[in-house]
């Protein structure tokens, strides 16, 4: 893997960024990537591939849900950039019900019109920031996410070409950023926090990035997302 170098901070990024270039990116994606979605998205009985839980071993995802799994599905874009990939990500608006002012990926619920997990992310993509299905190429699907408030999430990797046009639902998008690939698949930037919930400690990949605190399922499918294509 190429050089690392150190920044202002204490983060490290790779540089130069050859393997974060678009076509170097779109060709690891689509040889490393899922061809279909996981399995466990239809079948509830399957566990999940990964989620919230990894981090702790020999505790139960506490109970924030008191329901059947809820199918989601999100699209992780990453953007053609001539300077190296870079990935858009989305602020949750202060009063959403579910994760309300999180770091999140464009998507949401699968709704019963939906084709597949596929359709869903691109549906839940141009209802949220304006990106058309026609300006997004699917590269491929990460492994099952499971989030201790009841989603099993299909993450959907996906190349989107730069000069797209946002046209933000700001009912439930507060803000839509980029950060380079380059930072996100560096290992040294993936941290661990923890917090009380429940009584319990439990902990989590965090990932913050200038003055985004990018933490929770949103860094659990980030990491995953290395460990598939560049770990």
């Amino acid at each position: 893997m190429s050089d690392l170098r150190e920044d202002s901070g204490a983060q490290q990024v790779y540089s130069p960024p050859a393997l974060f270039a678009p076509s170097a990116f779109r060709g690891l994606a689509r040889h490393k990537l899922r061809r279909s979605p996981p399995a466990g998205d239809l079948d509830a009985s399957l566990p999940p591939d990964v989620g919230d839980h990894d981090l702790n071993a020999g505790q139960t995802v506490p109970a924030l849900y008191d329901g059947p799994p809820r199918r989601a599905a999100v699209l992780v874009p990453a953007v053609a950039r001539d300077e190296g990939t870079t990935v858009l990500l989305t602020q949750r608006t202060e009063h959403l019900s579910a994760h309300p002012g999180q770091i999140a990926f464009p998507g949401g619920k699968i709704e019963g019109t939906d084709a597949t997990p596929l359709a869903a992310a691109l549906r839940e993509t141009r209802e949220e920031i304006g990106i058309p299905a026609d300006a997004i190429d699917p590269l491929g699907y990460l492994d099952l996410y499971q989030t201790g408030t009841g989603f099993r999430i299909v993450p959907v990797v996906a190349m989107i070409e730069p000069g797209y046009d946002l046209e933000i639902d700001e009912n439930e998008v507060a803000a839509v950023f980029e950060v380079p690939l380059a930072f996100l698949m560096s290992p040294t930037n993936h941290q661990r926090h923890s917090r009380e919930l429940f009584g319990r400690t439990r902990h989590f990949y965090a990932m913050p990035y200038e003055e985004n605190f990018i933490w929770g399922a949103t860094a659990g499918i980030i990491r995953n997302l290395y460990n598939r294509v560049y770990g």
